[in-house]
């Protein structure tokens, strides 16, 4: 626990004795069920706190200007005043770290594998979580959903799919005036030229690309904010299977 905290202090977020506990759980929890399901490729403790734990909140840093994002007020965010949906969520990532080091948050963990959910649904009852939930359902299902869609003020995405097919997985689930915020890797510019149609085909507009580097590392990651600004046409997202064979 005190890797992480120390990790933390380096990064200006405000942080808890319970929040670190948070952490240290579902840090454990993730190596736990990885022995007899596949959450992740990434199980030694060291490189987990870098590249799960930090590389989720590393837009809460305290240097970075994505924070008014997820704490529009700062630390006196009203709660549930930032809905926030993480599409393709996997073991969690990035939505629980954000919910624990941000409880203010509204959040829906997205993920189109039953078995996944129910882990995911079992973090949160043993992280002591409220506001959060679960949802087993395929994006391109999801953002047809009219109980999920438009609904949020903030979707994110750590997946590793180019950046068109992402915004046609995400930014159907975000309401005029929201964001999707991609996580991605390296040098971005040219995929975000390629996705100049999808971004503005699909209702958004691009923002400027923060690049933030993890602490002791160099590891560099780029974050594009899609501001939304009109609605979606309703075509949009499109059947599975169909932004990955023909990405708009």
């Amino acid at each position: 626990m005190e890797r992480i905290r120390t990790c933390m202090q380096q990064t200006g977020i405000p942080v808890s004795d319970r929040q670190l506990e948070q952490l240290e759980t579902y840090l454990e929890m993730v190596v736990e069920k990885n022995k007899v399901m596949n959450l992740t490729a990434i199980t030694e403790r060291e490189e987990f706190i870098e590249k799960h734990l930090l590389d989720s909140v590393a837009p809460l840093f305290s240097d970075s200007e994505l924070c008014k994002l997820f704490l529009p007020d700062g630390q006196d965010t009203a709660p549930g005043s930032v809905r926030l949906i993480d599409v393709g969520t996997g073991a969690g990532f990035p939505g629980i770290p954000l919910k624990i080091l941000c409880p203010a948050l509204s959040v829906t963990l997205l993920d189109s594998l039953q078995k996944r959910v129910g882990f995911l649904q079992e973090a949160i009852e043993a992280l002591g979580l409220s506001d959060i939930t679960a949802v087993h359902m395929r994006a391109e299902e999801g953002g047809q959903d009219r109980s999920l869609r438009e609904k949020y003020d903030l979707a994110v995405s750590r997946a590793v799919a180019n950046l068109s097919m992402l915004t046609e997985y995400d930014l159907p689930f975000v309401k005029v005036g929201g964001t999707f915020l991609a996580y991605k890797s390296g040098e971005i510019g040219e995929e975000l030229s390629q996705a100049e149609n999808a971004i503005r085909l699909l209702g958004g507009t691009a923002g400027d690309v923060v690049y933030i580097t993890l602490p002791n590392s160099d590891i560099r990651r780029a974050f594009v904010p899609i501001r939304k600004v009109k609605p979606t046409p309703k075509t949009y997202p499109r059947k599975a299977g169909t932004a990955k064979k023909n990405p708009l």
